[in-house]
């Protein structure tokens, strides 16, 4: 049996069933009992800022977790007791990637890109410069000439496109290089003493890609779109890291797979022994 589990997972159509597709009834109460044993370590990974984390923790009746990492990667806060401690480790680990220029000042780069437009204040921060656009707008050559500015500039950072198909809306986020799910993880199983063989990741979108084709044990839930699950087999293939992916298929203790079933199935997957934790 396990001794410590980092258990990382995405919140939105990922833990939170707040996609198109059902939810097995039981199978929140099932994971909110493998988090509140003392060999799992919870870390909520998502692109929502503090406020709208713990709005989702109120809906939909989450355990607490004893990490997240917030805003798609740029901040990361232990959590105990409702109380909330950002690593300003962090913020040092990636601030050098836009070298001395700030959010107001990387945004003029891109002030004559009509396509598009800027989400509100409190979804921004010192480290995500974050743009709403239509979800069918050609983004690549968007892209091309938002990283040929920032070339120009010396700067390090990554664009993160994802497409919201409950609204639908489409969703950048210029973040410093370092700044990703992937990268945060990593510093915090480094920070925690946890290795690739205790810890695994559950997402369902293009911005959780970086860590479901990273050698980090991963689970694609079953309800992620199916170009999300052709693109993470594909890349995860090219990485030869296709034995750290994991794409959740009903079925498991009769669930269906969709959000927190997927993410019990994938883990049930990687460490056979939990499904005791349940019996």
């Amino acid at each position: 049996m396990i001794e410590r589990l980092l258990l990382c997972t995405d919140l939105d159509r990922t833990l939170l069933p707040n996609g198109n597709q059902p939810e097995s009834p039981e199978a929140r109460t099932r994971f909110s009992q493998l988090a509140a044993r003392p060999e799992v370590s919870l870390v909520f990974v998502s692109g929502r800022h503090r406020m709208l984390v713990l709005a989702a923790i109120e809906e939909y009746q989450l355990p607490e977790p004893d990490f997240v990492i917030g805003d798609v990667g740029t901040n990361i806060y232990s959590v105990q007791n409702n109380h909330w401690r950002i690593w300003q480790s962090w913020a040092e680990e990636i601030a050098a990637d836009w070298g001395e220029l700030s959010r107001d000042e990387l945004q003029a780069l891109f002030a004559d890109l009509d396509e598009l437009r800027l989400q509100e204040v409190e979804k921004q921060n010192r480290f995500k410069l974050s743009y709403y656009a239509a979800p069918d707008v050609n983004i690549q050559p968007i892209l091309t000439e938002m990283e040929q500015r920032m070339s120009a500039q010396h700067i390090k950072a990554s664009l993160i496109w994802s497409v919201d198909e409950t609204v639908p809306i489409g969703l950048l986020d210029v973040l410093p290089a370092r700044a990703n799910k992937l990268h945060a993880i990593e510093f915090l199983m480094q920070q925690q003493g946890f290795t690739r063989d205790n810890t695994v990741f559950a997402g369902d979108s293009g911005n959780d890609l970086p860590v479901l084709i990273s050698p980090v044990n991963s689970v694609l839930v079953g309800n992620a779109l199916a170009e999300v699950k052709q693109q993470a087999l594909q890349q995860a293939e090219a990485r030869n890291a296709l034995e750290a992916l994991y794409l959740a298929k009903g079925g498991f203790m009769g669930m269906n797979g969709n959000y927190s079933a997927g993410i019990l199935e994938g883990l049930a997957h990687y460490h056979p022994a939990l499904t005791q934790w349940w019996n």
